[in-house]
């Protein structure tokens, strides 16, 4: 019998707090009162199966209908991992991004900035056996958001991560190295301290890169321990 894995919690102030003064919505979201433990029945611990065969991965977003859409083509790719750097199989990972000019697809999005009708914005993919995933796309545009006098988000693309079921669900940013709002940031800044902060910033990687074709990032997640990826709480 193997010798058990050592637990190692999340670093205390390495994951972002539910209520963060410098992001102002989060203090209308966020809990008020203790949480209350609700047991879980199978259906919210075992189903759905987010399996290839039910949810059709869609790994290139970069075109619709086969017609580019406008921007710098990207490719995105990385490995999710437990604590202890053992991959994570069979995850699914949804990506949801702005367009080249800083719009969403989403009716709520009213930014003055022209929409791409070869860009939705939105993908799936899985981790193979060895925790890898990989999609292509386009460079996300900064966006105005209101939270303060002239403020803009960081370039970033989400990610949702699902396990087993719907009770298993972490959802994170992944941002570009080099971004000079990144220290302007209210969402960036409070996403734990600066080792936690890094790790949410891609590296560029010329493995990744396709020549003559599109630059390539590599952003691991890991879910959790002392090395985890900060993740949203609010």
């Amino acid at each position: 019998m193997a010798d058990p894995v050592p637990y190692r919690p999340i670093a205390e102030g390495s994951q972002p707090p539910l209520d963060l003064p410098s992001y102002g919505s989060t203090h209308a979201r966020h809990p008020k009162a203790a949480p209350v433990r609700i047991p879980h029945t199978l259906t919210e611990v075992s189903a759905p199966r987010f399996d290839p065969a039910w949810y059709a991965p869609h790994e290139d977003i970069s075109t619709v209908d086969g017609k580019a859409a406008l921007g710098e083509r990207i490719i995105v790719a990385g490995r999710v991992l437990d604590e202890n750097g053992r991959p994570v199989p069979n995850a699914m990972v949804e990506i949801w991004q702005a367009n080249a000019s800083g719009r969403y697809h989403h009716p709520r999005d009213q930014h003055d900035a022209p929409l791409d009708p070869n860009f939705l914005g939105r993908g799936r993919v899985f981790t193979d056996a060895e925790g890898n995933y990989g999609f292509t796309s386009v460079k996300p545009g900064a966006y105005p958001w209101r939270n303060h006098w002239n403020a803009w988000r960081p370039i970033h693309i989400h990610f949702g991560l699902h396990g087993a079921g719907f009770a298993q669900r972490l959802v994170t940013q992944m941002y570009f190295p080099g971004d000079p709002l990144l220290e302007l940031d209210p969402i960036f800044q409070g996403s734990g301290d600066a080792a936690a902060r890094e790790r949410l910033v891609a590296k560029f990687d010329l493995h990744v890169t396709k020549p003559e074709w599109a630059l390539g990032y590599r952003f691991d997640i890991v879910l959790r321990g002392r090395d985890a990826t900060p993740f949203e709480n609010a």
